[in-house]
């Protein structure tokens, strides 16, 4: 798996399986299919692949037959986000995307349901749940946002920025990366739960059609777990471009806007719309990179700390720790041997 798409906490893989498993699936087999190893699952701090994540996210929805994980009392049957991306494919404006898509959730689930309250600043999107049901867990939320945000930002063509998001639920234990997941103005324990979008896509285009919706299906909607990335937005351009040379030889901001034939302002406001920085890529890409290379590269752990641009493998050491919670030695083992 290149190392491009990004990376997952365990700790949502264990929320993952906690459901699968209090619906009766023997989650086992599903762990084996994602090629996600014992020694990794045992360790709070270590980190998947996007694709092993997607692959759980599939295999469970496909064993449980309902793409919401059970957590409504009305199953959201395999197929269901297939048809909401038809039924939103034909919409003119991001504005008809999302109200397609909330419509359609709103058909299929009993118990979670939004309301999108466009305002002078924002786009507000508010959950309420059914009289009579438990408050929803960060998850339930997460899964239902995730299947709508994901879908407008690839039918748009874009990252939709978030301004703020609020929570009935208390913080889960994996707060962090729901706040990679939406944005950094979170907070739980709230009187309602709902989140803020930036405006600017209501008026967008609809830029899709039925001929890319075949490429977009095939991963979705697991991969919009990953922090959402258009392949042709400008963040995955840098991306690129940093991928395709030495760590030594990465650009200075103004240096790779002037590589892109931006001014370094555009650039910065660009990536802003598309919920980055210039310095997040870059951090982002670095851990990607050694994760990547312990689990399918042969260099040694030296290598891959100037690789990724330590000049003393003690520091790389220390900061993989801080990354996954495990050493980069012991987390090569437990991906090289499954099971231990």
């Amino acid at each position: 798996m290149s190392s491009t798409r990004g990376t997952i906490s365990i700790s949502l893989v264990e929320e993952t399986l906690a459901l699968a498993a209090g619906r009766g699936l023997d989650v086992a087999p599903l762990i084996d299919a994602t090629g996600i190893a014992a020694a990794l699952a045992a360790s709070p701090d270590s980190r998947v692949s996007s694709a092993q994540y997607g692959a759980l996210w599939a295999g469970i929805a496909r064993a449980l037959d309902d793409e919401f994980f059970g957590q409504d009392s009305h199953p959201m049957r395999s197929g269901s986000f297939i048809a909401m991306t038809r039924a939103a494919l034909t919409a003119r404006t991001g504005a008809q995307a999302l109200a397609r898509a909330v419509g359609f959730m709103r058909l299929v689930l009993d118990d979670l349901s939004a309301q999108i309250a466009p305002q002078r600043d924002r786009v507000r999107i508010t959950f309420a749940h059914r009289d009579g049901t438990p408050l929803p867990t960060m998850f339930a939320y997460a899964t239902y946002f995730i299947l709508v945000y994901g879908l407008v930002c690839w039918l748009v063509g874009r990252r939709i920025p978030l301004i703020e998001a609020r929570f009935r639920c208390a913080a889960p234990p994996a707060a962090h990366e729901y706040r990679l997941m939406f944005c950094d103005d979170m907070a739980f324990g709230h009187e309602e739960s709902y989140v803020d979008l930036s405006p600017a896509f209501l008026e967008l285009p609809v830029i899709e059609t039925s001929r890319s919706v075949k490429a977009f299906l095939r991963h979705a909607p697991g991969n919009f777990v990953v922090k959402y990335r258009n392949p042709g937005s400008l963040a995955a351009q840098v991306r690129k471009t940093l991928r395709g040379l030495p760590m030594a030889a990465w650009p200075a901001a103004d240096q790779i806007a002037e590589q892109l034939h931006l001014a370094q302002a555009t650039m910065r406001r660009r990536l802003k719309q598309e919920g980055f920085t210039y310095q997040s890529i870059k951090d982002d890409l670095r851990r990607d990179i050694a994760i990547d290379e312990l689990e399918h590269g042969t260099k040694t752990l030296a290598e891959i700390a100037a690789q990724v641009g330590f000049a003393e493998p003690s520091a790389f050491h220390r900061a993989f720790r801080k990354w996954t919670g495990v050493r980069p030695g012991d987390y090569r083992l437990a991906h090289a041997r499954p099971g231990i």
